[in-house]
């Protein structure tokens, strides 16, 4: 098993699964024709870090905006690194970055924050 990346574009996040580290980045805008197919490779390096999984997981989240699609295919995501956490492979963490005065992505963040039991840290940052 290998970290992998795939290179953000106009409707597609940046994505980094990084192994070494045990680091699950999202980064940008998220907005593809198609996110089951889009959020599949992600799926499947999040099934076989599994069996490899480091003591501690953190997901990076720094999204501008997602669509509604996106949005199912990110709870699914943070359902998959929770059960490493509930089978006790590795303690997990969100951290959920959300631009100054960005409303949305804030209630979006604790929203997910209450359905997922993993800690969410809220982080804002200012806007570029």
């Amino acid at each position: 098993m290998n970290s992998f990346k795939i290179e953000g574009g106009t409707k597609t996040p940046t994505v980094m699964l990084d192994l070494e580290n045990g680091t699950i980045s999202l980064s940008g805008r998220c907005i593809p024709e198609n996110a089951v197919d889009f959020y599949k490779p992600i799926y499947e390096w999040l099934d076989e870090y599994h069996s490899v999984a480091k003591e501690n997981t953190t997901v990076e989240i720094r999204l501008e905006y997602f669509n509604t699609s996106s949005s199912k295919c990110l709870l699914d995501v943070f359902k998959k690194v929770e059960k490493l956490q509930s089978e006790g492979l590795s303690a997990v963490k969100v951290n959920w970055y959300y631009e100054t005065d960005d409303e949305d992505m804030l209630e979006a963040g604790e929203d997910y924050d209450i359905i997922i039991s993993i800690p969410f840290n809220m982080l804002e940052v200012e806007v570029i």
